[in-house]
Order: structure tokens, then C-alpha cells, then sequence
């Protein structure tokens, strides 16, 4: 049914035995835990990229919350048209939120598949999903992309004294497949037991971890508060689940969890403790920068020390020309262009001024005379 899950997984985790085989041997527990440990971090590795725009996405949907909180106000009761707002909002801010769902989508199916091959390695079982096999018949049957030889390697190996497929509520005639049976319930209780503590633990504090960024930035005003008591109240109850709920769910379901499968959940932790603290300190480096720039461009349109800020709407109003400017109209529009390089006599008139001689070349055009206001006053 997930087949198309089930031979990726066992394609990475058989390449990264080979490699550890070099060093270890291939019938070593030390070889399958690392191959185990790398296949988480080869699926984290690709998963780095999604979980940082997933975080810079929840960041901006934050920074939205009061925008989706006013338009749920103004369309109450009309679904349609919050959905409608709500979507414009979030394409104008280029958020995504369903992208943001895509590292935890792709971790799921990555768990279940990795049980499910560590559980292939053993099919002597008749419970639900085994096939009943006799033990020559399981150690000569191939498990997806591994070899018959393969899988006789892993049912040898061994990590602290039991085998890597086992599990402390693994009903004891499945132990047949381990040949020889050199253990007990009690050691694989012995080794599982501080295998699921450590799991549950790691699970807490990197919770936690979040939570206490989160609250921490609430304070500062780097990020607003939810908008209504409602929204608060379903926040808080997450984050409970996300620091007790699951820890819990960790340690009363670890029973039924393959030595092997809590070797990958340790991994998955430490690799999600360093690459929080490396994702939060990007993302912080990133924000400073983003504030920076913004006091950047405010520093260079403010106003210099004692200049007056100019204002648009008190804009120098243009000069009008006087009645003497006006009426000192050119020769051309006065007497045309004249044919012959005669003198033109000046027209003395009070609408249009003094028209002033053409200018001849090589001659220093001559001063236009000036009325003379005593004459006049005699007459």
C-alpha cells in the first residue's frame, strides 16, 4: 500500500549500512544504529530549506493576526468573505500557510516507513501484519531492497546484548528469529527503557524551547499577542500538548517501539535541538537586518539639522508677468519681417511699448529710449 514510501527508506538506510560496514563490519549493531542515525539526518538535511520558510511564513502569519482579526470582525457571520479576505491578505504578504504543514507531512510518513521495514526484518510473528514465517523461511526472503544476506546481518546484530528489531512488548516466540537467543525481556526492557526516557525528554525541551522564543518575543513587541481570549486559550492548550501531551504520549506507547526506531527518534532529536537554535539565530539576524534598513531609509528622508522640511502643499507660487513685460512684444509680431535692412520706426504706443530697431549683424543693437515723463508733464 505505501510501497512508494517503504523502498526509499530502506534504499537510504541500505546504502548508509554499506558505508558503515567499511569500517565496522556488516554484522555490527554500531554499523545498522549509524545507518539508522544517518537516514534521519539525510531526511532532515532535505526537510532544512522547508522548515526555515516555514518559520519566516509563521513569523509573517503573526505580524498578520490583527489584520485577519479585523476583517473576521467586519464580516461576521459572512464565511464566504472572511475565507475571501483572509486569502487576498495572505497572497498580498506572500504567506502560504498550507506549506508551512510540509516538513512534518514528509517526517510522518518517514516514521511509519522505517517501522515498518525494521519490522519486515522479522516476520515470524502471527499477529497483525506478520506473515508467519519459519525462521529458515525469514532469514532466506529478501525485505524490500535488501538481500536475503542482508537481512540474515541485521538479525545477528546486536546493540547492547539485543537485537535492533526488538521491542519490549515483542511476543516471545518472535525470538526464535534471533539465533542464537542470548537475551531476555528484562535486557530489552534494560536498554529501551533509557532509550524512550531520553526521547520523551529531548521532545519536552525542544518544545519547550520554542514556547519560551515565542513568549519571549510577545514581551519584547517583536510579535503581538493573539487577538481575542478565544485564540489565546487554543494557543496555550497547544502548546501544553507540544510540551506534556507528547513527551507522555512517548513513554506509555514505547512499548511497542523497535530499539532501532528509538535510535531514529534520538537522532531526530538532536538534530532538531541545533537546528532550532541555528534557524532562530538566522531569522533574528535576519529581522535585525530588516529594522536596520528600515531606520536606514528613515535617517535619509528626514530633514537635515536647521533646514526647514519643505512642505508640497506651500509650493512658491509662479511669478506673473508685469504690463510691461506683456506689452514688449517682439518686431515680428508687430510689423512682420521686414525686406529690406531699412530702419523700422519705432511704434510708441501705450498697449504694445517700444519696438526696438532690427538688429543688423556686426551692429551693437541700440537702447530702447526711455519716455520722457518731464516732457509730458510741460504740455
Amino acid at each position: 500500500m505505501l510501497d512508494f514510501v517503504y523502498w526509499p527508506i530502506s534504499a537510504i538506510l541500505w546504502f548508509w549500512h554499506k558505508v558503515f560496514s567499511v569500517p565496522f563490519g556488516s554484522g555490527s549493531g554500531v554499523s545498522w544504529v549509524l545507518a539508522i542515525v544517518f537516514l534521519t539526518f539525510t531526511i532532515r538535511v532535505l526537510l532544512v530549506k522547508p522548515m526555515l520558510n516555514q518559520m519566516r511564513s509563521s513569523m509573517k502569519m503573526q505580524a498578520l493576526q490583527p489584520q485577519l482579526a479585523e476583517v473576521k470582525e467586519r464580516w461576521k457571520g459572512d464565511q464566504t468573505k472572511i475565507m475571501e479576505e483572509t486569502r487576498r491578505i495572505n497572497k498580498e504578504a506572500g504567506v502560504n500557510p498550507i506549506a508551512g504543514c510540509l516538513p512534518i507531512l514528509v517526517q510522518m510518513p518517514v516514521f511509519f516507513g522505517l517501522f515498518h521495514v525494521l519490522r519486515s526484518f522479522n516476520r515470524t510473528g502471527s499477529g497483525p501484519g506478520q506473515l508467519g514465517l519459519s525462521i529458515e523461511q525469514n532469514r532466506e526472503l529478501a525485505n524490500y531492497i535488501f538481500a536475503p544476506t542482508d537481512v540474515q546481518s541485521f538479525l545477528d546484530a546486536r546493540l547492547f546484548g539485543v537485537p535492533i528489531s526488538s521491542y519490549i512488548s515483542m511476543p516471545e516466540d518472535m525470538y526464535q528469529a534471533f539465533q542464537p537467543i542470548d537475551f531476555t525481556r528484562v535486557n530489552i526492557i534494560l536498554v529501551a527503557v533509557p532509550l524512550i526516557i531520553l526521547t520523551a525528554v529531548a521532545t519536552h525541551f525542544n518544545a519547550k524551547m520554542s514556547i519560551t522564543r515565542q513568549r519571549e518575543r510577545i514581551a519584547s513587541g517583536k510579535q503581538k499577542a493573539m487577538g481575542n481570549a478565544q485564540m489565546q486559550s487554543q494557543m496555550e492548550m497547544m502548546n501544553k500538548m507540544m510540551v506534556w501531551f507528547f513527551p507522555a504520549m512517548i513513554i506509555f506507547t514505547g512499548v511497542f517501539w523497535h530499539i532501532g526506531l528509538l535510535c531514529y527518534m534520538g537522532a531526530n532529536n538532536i538534530w532538531t535541538f541545533f537546528q532550532q537554535r541555528w534557524i532562530f539565530a538566522k531569522l533574528d539576524r535576519e529581522e535585525a537586518a530588516e529594522e536596520e534598513a528600515k531606520k536606514e531609509a528613515k535617517r535619509a528622508t528626514a530633514p537635515k539639522p536647521g533646514v526647514r522640511p519643505e512642505n508640497p502643499k506651500k509650493a512658491p507660487k509662479k511669478k506673473r508677468r508685469s504690463s510691461g513685460e506683456r506689452g514688449n512684444l517682439s518686431i515680428d509680431k508687430v510689423v512682420g519681417d521686414p525686406s529690406t535692412p531699412e530702419d523700422v520706426e519705432s511704434a510708441d504706443t501705450t498697449e504694445l511699448g517700444t519696438v526696438a530697431e532690427p538688429e543688423s549683424p556686426g551692429k551693437r543693437p541700440a537702447a530702447t529710449p526711455k519716455k520722457n515723463k518731464n516732457r509730458r508733464k510741460r504740455k
